[in-house]
């Protein structure tokens, strides 16, 4: 039997338990904004947690939250949101290999939990340590995300507005982002790929239907394999 079937449940889960830690201090700031958004959009306790439990994305939350707020027709934020997390159709392509032997209901599950931080920790961990039983080391990392999510949803929305804005709590989300771009910036291609993702996507953040982080994506990924390409 392979370690998958018979290894110890606790060491593996809590390693993605321990490794996700610190994301949480950018985390709970930005569970706290979404909730915060849903009650400017008008939203209740229940229909905001209901939100954040289907929807499970933080940055097409609060677009499509924006958007309910601006009385935007439901085809836009829909579209909208769907834009944003189209990075979860790579995420799913590049993570499934690790995930393939699994049966389709767990691939399921383990896909809804998916997020930005879960890609990136996992696949990191099980490229350095190939031992790991993968499903348990990602369940650690996702399922504490969530767990974490879920709650400072509840806590924005039970505080509402009395945030003060000088506690800066919106510039939390791009920290996030940005711990776990540089650590995976580890050579040229994957250099090129974040700084020219970034720039394309910052340049282009007026476009409508928030498409710049599209853009940002698809020229940040054709300029990591270019530059891998002059290297082979």
């Amino acid at each position: 039997m392979s370690r998958d079937e018979t290894g110890p449940i606790d060491a593996d889960f809590l390693a993605g338990v321990r490794d996700v830690s610190p994301l949480m201090l950018g985390i709970v700031p930005f569970a706290l904004v979404a909730g915060i958004a849903a009650v400017d959009a008008g939203f209740s306790l229940a229909e905001a947690l209901g939100l954040s439990v289907i929807v499970f994305a933080g940055a097409s939350q609060l677009a499509a939250l924006d958007l309910l707020g601006a009385d935007a027709p439901l085809a836009v934020v829909i579209g909208t949101a769907v834009v944003i997390n189209l990075r979860m159709v790579m995420y799913s392509a590049s993570i499934a290999p690790y995930f393939s032997r699994y049966g389709t209901r767990l691939r399921a599950g383990l896909a809804y939990l998916l997020t930005d931080q879960a890609y990136a920790l996992s696949v990191a961990e099980f490229e350095r340590s190939p031992d790991r039983v993968r499903r348990r080391y990602y369940l650690g990392v996702a399922a504490s995300l969530w767990v974490v999510w879920q709650a400072g949803t509840v806590v924005g929305v039970a505080v509402g507005a009395g945030v003060p804005d000088a506690w800066g709590l919106t510039f939390a989300v791009p920290l996030v982002f940005l711990a776990l771009l540089v650590p995976a910036m580890k050579d040229r291609p994957t250099t090129a790929a974040g700084l020219v993702g970034g720039v394309v996507a910052v340049a282009a953040a007026g476009l409508p239907l928030n498409l710049g982080l599209l853009a940002g994506a698809v020229c940040g990924i054709g300029a990591g394999l270019l530059v891998e390409g002059a290297a082979s």
